[in-house]
């Protein structure tokens, strides 16, 4: 399956309530998928093209405040006009599933494969002190399991979850393992489940009210202490990362996504060539692996930052490392993909000489 079309049925199995989009290359698959497969009368999942990504945020913060399972997709302009939705829903504490299949800007940019929306993703792309838990995939595989993945955290913090995709993987094809169907909440089970979810009055509780609004200061500092302690909690317990070869390493590799799957491949040349490299690939790129490269440093001469942007990831490796080994950044733009080629020779001049 392509990488878009394997989210899409992944969202529909994992019991998803609902989905609200709109179009933009290199994700319309998504919504595609959904529509063609009627999801309505297979689960009854609503599937609704809005009128724009501002509607469809909207939408998604609604549908979640009800306690409804739901998720939206789209691309970096996309992604741009929901900040204020996104925003919104952090600040309300409710959970959501955001997939971004990025493409190349700033601006409309082109259709090509980009990991420019670090910073969107990673930092807050909206206004306020919150943060999105942002999962990486690097393979059509991983475009499906993080949908559940995504849906857990999110229930599980209260919180939107980002899968910051490519346009590739969103648009290539490999052999994908799919989980059985799960069935969906009943009004029942999300009373049971998430007393917070408004679903109107309950023999046990008054109506829920949903809001990100508090005209009390002292009562919007302790919503913003509040967050911040879920912050540091989701940072202690849900770091995700793979390490490859990295036991005898002397130089080490980061990359995420699509990147990562290139640097394997110059890891393999590497070590032909006899040149002890590692790799770290971050799943989560919040929270990010810091303490993973912390580990390393007492035994590495020098990391090497890929990425398909000018250096984003970047920021994050070099906050890890607090000066105390050197690092350098390759980075290309998303219309020309990196080889491996060009990571094993960069790692060379960088830092071996020749």
């Amino acid at each position: 399956m392509k990488g878009n079309e394997a989210l899409a049925e992944a969202a529909i199995r994992a019991g998803a309530d609902g989905y609200f989009g709109y179009p933009i290359t290199p994700q319309s698959e998504v919504m595609e998928y959904l529509m063609n497969e009627k999801t309505e009368e297979r689960t009854g999942m609503v599937v609704l093209q809005a009128e724009s990504e501002i509607a469809a945020i909207n939408m998604i913060y609604g549908a979640a405040g009800c306690g409804k399972k739901v998720l939206t997709s789209s691309s970096g302009p996309g992604i741009s006009l929901m900040q204020e939705g996104i925003s919104y829903i952090a600040g309300a504490q409710l959970p959501c599933v955001i997939v971004n299949v990025s493409r190349e800007g700033p601006g409309l940019g082109s259709i090509h494969p980009s990991q420019a929306d670090y910073f969107q993703s990673v930092k807050g792309g909206g206004h306020g002190d919150y943060k999105l838990i942002t999962l990486a995939p690097a393979s059509v595989q991983e475009m499906a399991d993080f949908i559940n993945l995504g849906f857990d955290l999110a229930y599980k913090y209260r919180n939107p979850v980002m899968i910051l995709s490519d346009g590739a993987i969103g648009q290539m094809m490999e052999k994908v393992e799919l989980d059985d169907q799960k069935p969906r909440n009943t009004i029942e089970e999300i009373v049971r489940k998430y007393p917070w979810a408004s679903t109107g009055k309950s023999p046990n509780r008054q109506a829920n009210v949903i809001t990100s609004l508090n005209m009390e200061s002292r009562d919007e500092l302790n919503i913003n202490i509040q967050l911040q302690a879920k912050y540091k909690k989701i940072e202690d317990n849900e770091v995700l990362f793979e390490k490859y070869l990295c036991d005898d390493a002397e130089y080490l590799l980061v990359a995420f996504g699509l990147s990562a799957r290139i640097c394997q491949k110059a890891l393999q040349m590497a070590r032909e060539e006899g040149i002890k490299v590692g790799l770290i690939r971050p799943i989560t790129l919040y929270p990010f692996p810091t303490k993973a490269i912390q580990a390393m440093l007492k035994n590495l001469e020098g990391i090497l930052t890929v990425e398909m942007n000018a250096g984003q990831m970047l920021e994050d490796v070099k906050l890890a490392v607090e000066g105390k080994t050197k690092v350098e950044f390759l980075g290309r733009f998303g219309d020309v993909i990196l080889t491996p080629d060009e990571i094993v020779n960069e790692l060379i001049q960088k830092f071996i000489g020749g």
